[in-house]
């Protein structure tokens, strides 16, 4: 069963479910370019095939392009949003 309980602060839980094992693995594969990471776990998708991994990644350290897209991120989130007067 897994634990319901969130990451530790800095850290997110990825999921990816994909209709094989080497989408999903290319997907983690970006996601480790971007973010420190745990090593993927592998498990099956269900009935229908398909493959679902998980893995932790650590978004305090941060590679580019990631980088960039979360400070761009956190500006935003303290922008209000324009109204829609013209």
């Amino acid at each position: 069963m897994e634990s319901l309980e969130p990451p530790s602060a800095g850290h997110a839980e990825v999921r990816i479910v994909a209709a094989s094992p080497e989408v999903a693995r290319r997907v983690a594969e970006v996601l480790r370019r971007c973010f420190d990471a745990t090593e993927q776990r592998s498990y099956p998708a269900g009935a229908e095939g398909g493959t679902r991994l998980h893995l932790t990644v650590d978004t305090t350290h941060a590679a580019e392009p990631a980088r960039s897209w979360l400070e761009t991120s956190r500006a935003s989130a303290d922008r209000s949003r324009p109204s829609d007067q013209a």
